[in-house]
């Protein structure tokens, strides 16, 4: 048998390299090109394919019962080292765009391959007549396909135009993953699954898989010739009929899974795989059909590749290496325990997080969220890396062990090693479920507006034909400091425009994003990329896509010389941008922080009066807002536990408008109703508890009028409140820009896309005005979030809080928790956690001069206008 017992450097080594190799690449694919290429390419060969040539072989001489010396060893191993080199030079010649190296790797590749399946077919005409014959023959239709598809791989090299490019790659990747990939692991599983799963194998296993094999083939040619005759109908239908064959053969797969539902990590991944094929087989025909033209589809192809290359190939290969290893290993129950143990390490939760993960990150869901969920899927696939190197290790080492160990003088077998508890299943089950639920919040919290940074279709964003005049226009760029130098370039309308960019910075990485889809791809300091935009047809946005650096100011512009035509650009483009490292002019003031003091009255009379003001909300930004009293953000209303507040609403504004006290205890049909511009209301009420409270405008919709300016603060102050040396109010709300001096955007604010984000209605006004204070001194901020979407984690740099008091209790009182002994006053905290809506107040002493910075420590939302300065003076 060509794979006997023990380790095999060419069958153990290769794969768990090449997986290490992938999951690098994938942690700085940003930073390179054809890193996305690579990768795929890593797993398809250096993982997929090298592991079906090892183990088809396997799985031919455990079937066919192949005589012992049929082909020696050195042979497999020639055959494999020779793959190796073909996709070594591969690997180097595409990135580098040498094609000849990537013939060579193509044509050494395809020569293996057709050495294998000339090995596998000598092995077939030798054997004796049994069952289980077709598995054979499905692994040489998969080998004869495979050079096939390296064809078509080399020719896409060769970087042929579209629509050539769009249907080369269709042929290419389908045949490689459904000929090659699929045909081998669907003609495998009918046996190797009912095994995995230690049950029966279903009665018609073998008769399905003949049945199907014909489907199989007649559906891959359809697969081919569609996109070579430019037929994309042609080609769904072979979708079509290839997820036909594919149900067909889940028949006894079903069966078996249902006599013993798969619980190991093998089974679990394994049974994932199938489980997307059908999702990706579907989505495919789909797209075949739907999609414009065979460009539009190559340029969306990555959501497929993911599903048939990372859901299917590699979770398939990563089960069945967990199971086959072990035993290719040998030694006998015992050692084959102590292998299978390893390789089940944290099984569950490794295949929920790699699938949930994987599922959500395919949504349209923003981008950070989906970089968190890739990472997560990352680390939950790579884990394997490791854990099929110690389960090979545990094998080797206890294989040694029993052939040392003498044998007992009563013949009594070594004590067997348990596996590892299935109740654990049920724990990693929950387990990778929170995991991946706590990764998704997080990539909210980093970025909830990255929604608003996907590209148009080009279609779309071009609609007016020009005339190419086949001259091309070449300007040089260079990214420095958040900013592009020129940030605006001008070219004829109809040449082709190329921008030479270079990243002079000395610590950032840069990139250029252009609405139409071009890009430069992430350039390190020092490093240069040539950016081909294609004809002119009219002005196009660009920017920095690095998170935060176009929020910064990091924006660029093409505009069109000579006629009209179409505008590429991101959705809301006449909203005016926000330059964050803008500073305020010398005569501005700002929203003044600090507490009003309390007063011996005990009614307040308030007259909330409803203005629309055009205010400058961030440096040269205005925005027309709604308010009470003409302030960015309402006044603050202070007062005792006991107060009446009396309050007068007047209505001058253009639109009905209310106002809501969280103060209050009160029926809110009346005093909370709508009232119209010319109309005013009395709304009376007595404050029965303390705390910081919102009020704010009810009227739909709510995030809109809240947005616009309409919430503020009432601090109705705790009994026996100790007096501090200074009290500040912070409240902290969210920018949706408009048009410039246009209203608040309130489809925006209805899906949480803000454009900055504000402390007392202002961005980043503290930074250029600071608040004030003294060392030694006991300062207290009263903290709100008006919101009406985001949280505040209100931090200040350089300090911690020793007192902390949130929605009604002390959380912490001059050091002291509430389960604290009396004599116990070192306890602080770092920050106060607020919803929408809630508040509290936090105390500190500064302890030296300096600048501390106030912020909101969800970053993303401080790098955007949520923060502050205090100057601390002796």
């Amino acid at each position: 048998m060509s794979t006997a017992r023990g380790t095999w450097f060419m069958r153990d080594r290769p794969v768990a390299i090449w997986l290490f190799v992938a999951f690098l690449v994938a942690l700085v694919h940003p930073f390179f090109a054809s890193s996305r290429w690579l990768v795929v390419h890593l797993v398809v060969l250096g993982v997929v394919t090298h592991s079906a040539m090892v183990w088809s072989v396997h799985f031919t001489d455990a079937l066919l019962k192949t005589k012992a010396g049929f082909e020696e060893r050195r042979w497999q191993t020639a055959r494999l080292s020779i793959f190796q080199v073909g996709i070594i030079l591969v690997f180097i010649g595409v990135p580098t765009n040498i094609w000849l190296l990537t013939l060579a790797g193509g044509t050494v590749i395809s020569a293996a391959i057709v050495w294998h399946a000339i090995a596998l077919g000598r092995r077939l005409r030798a054997a004796l007549p049994g069952r289980f014959r077709i598995t054979v023959r499905y692994y040489i239709v998969a080998a004869l396909l495979l050079p096939v598809g390296a064809t078509f791989g080399v020719l896409l090299a060769r970087g042929l135009g579209d629509p050539w490019h769009g249907r080369l790659l269709v042929a290419h990747s389908m045949i490689n993953l459904l000929g090659w990939v699929g045909l081998t692991v669907l003609g495998t599983l009918v046996t190797l699954w009912p095994t995995m799963l230690r049950t029966r194998m279903a009665p018609n296993a073998e008769s399905t898989s003949k049945q199907a094999l014909p489907v199989f083939i007649l559906a891959l040619v359809l697969v081919v010739v569609g996109p070579l005759v430019d037929l994309a109908a042609v080609a769904a239908a072979g979708i079509v009929a290839y997820l036909v064959g594919t149900l067909w053969v889940y028949r006894p797969i079903v069966a078996a899974a249902r006599n013993r539902p798969p619980s190991s990590f093998p089974a679990l991944s394994a049974g994932a795989g199938l489980f997307w094929l059908p999702i990706g087989l579907g989505l495919m025909a789909w797209s075949l059909l739907e999609r414009g033209s065979w460009a539009d589809l190559s340029d969306s192809y990555g959501i497929l590749t993911t599903i048939f290359v990372v859901g299917f190939a590699l979770q398939i290969v990563l089960g069945a290496l967990s199971y086959l290893l072990p035993v290719a290993i040998g030694g006998g129950p015992h050692v084959l325990r102590l292998g299978m143990r390893e390789m089940d390490r944290w099984g569950t939760a490794r295949v929920v997080v790699a699938n949930v993960g994987l599922a959500l990150a395919l949504l349209p869901v923003p981008s950070l969220v989906r970089v968190v969920l890739s990472v997560l899927v990352l680390v939950a696939l790579g884990l394997s890396i490791p854990i099929l190197l110690r389960g090979i290790y545990a094998g080797v080492k206890g294989r040694r062990a029993a052939a040392e160990q003498p044998p007992a003088p009563d013949g009594t077998p070594p004590q067997p090693v348990a596996p590892l508890a299935t109740s654990w299943s049920r724990a990693e089950l929950v387990t990778g479920l929170a995991i991946t639920a706590v990764g998704a919040t997080i990539g909210v919290g980093l970025d909830p507006t990255a929604t608003r940074l996907t590209l148009a279709s080009s279609k779309d964003q071009n609609p007016s034909a020009v005339t190419p005049t086949g001259h091309t226009t070449t300007v040089e760029v260079t990214a420095k400091d958040m900013r592009f130098h020129p940030a605006e370039v001008s070219a004829p309308l109809g040449d082709k425009l190329i921008i030479e960019l270079k990243n002079t910075d000395t610590t950032n990485v840069h990139d250029i994003v252009l609405a139409n889809g071009a890009s430069s791809g992430r350039l390190s300091p020092g490093q240069r990329a040539t950016v081909d935009v294609g004809v002119v047809s009219g002005d196009i946005d660009g920017w920095c896509s690095v998170v935060g650096h176009r929020q910064m100011g990091m924006v660029f512009a093409v505009k069109a010389i000579g006629g009209t035509g179409g505008t590429a650009s991101v959705p809301a483009s006449t909203s005016p941008r926000i330059d964050f490292m803008k500073k305020w002019g010398a005569d501005f003031t700002g929203i003044d922080p600090v507490l009003p003091p309390l007063t011996d009255e005990k009614v307040h009379h308030v007259t909330l009066t409803v203005e629309d003001v055009k205010t400058e909300v961030a440096p040269e930004v205005f925005q027309t807002r709604w308010t009470y009293n003409g302030g960015s953000v309402a006044p603050v209303l202070h007062g005792r536990v006991g107060d009446t507040f009396v309050v007068k609403l007047v209505n001058n504004g253009t639109m009905a408008h209310s106002v809501d006290f969280h103060a209050s205890e009160i029926s809110p049909d009346v005093p909370m109703r709508d009232i119209a511009p010319g109309e005013s209301l009395v709304y009376t009420f007595t404050a029965k508890r303390s705390g910081i409270w919102m009020y704010h405008c009810l009227t739909a919709p709510m995030t809109a009028h809240i947005a616009a300016g309409m919430a503020g603060a009432v601090i109705i102050d705790p009994p026996d409140l100790p007096k501090v040396d200074r009290s500040y109010v912070i409240t902290q709300s969210e920018l949706y820009l408009g048009a410039q001096s246009g209203p608040v955007d309130a489809a925006k604010a209805a899906a949480n896309q803000a454009d900055a984000m504000m402390f007392n209605g202002l961005v980043g006004q503290y930074v250029d005005r600071p608040l004030t204070a003294k060392v030694g001194e006991r300062v207290r901020f009263w903290v709100l979030d008006i919101g009406p979407n985001r949280p505040l984690s209100f931090h200040i740099v350089g300090t911690q809080f020793d007192t902390v008091y949130k929605e009604g209790t002390h959380l912490l009182k001059n050091g002291r928790g509430p389960l604290d002994p009396p004599d116990y006053h070192s306890a602080g905290s770092q920050a106060l956690g607020l919803l929408p809506a809630q508040g509290g107040f936090v105390e500190t002493t500064f302890p030296a001069p300096g600048h501390y910075t106030i912020l909101n420590h969800i970053a993303a939302d401080a790098e955007t206008g949520a923060r502050g300065i205090i100057t601390v003076t002796k």
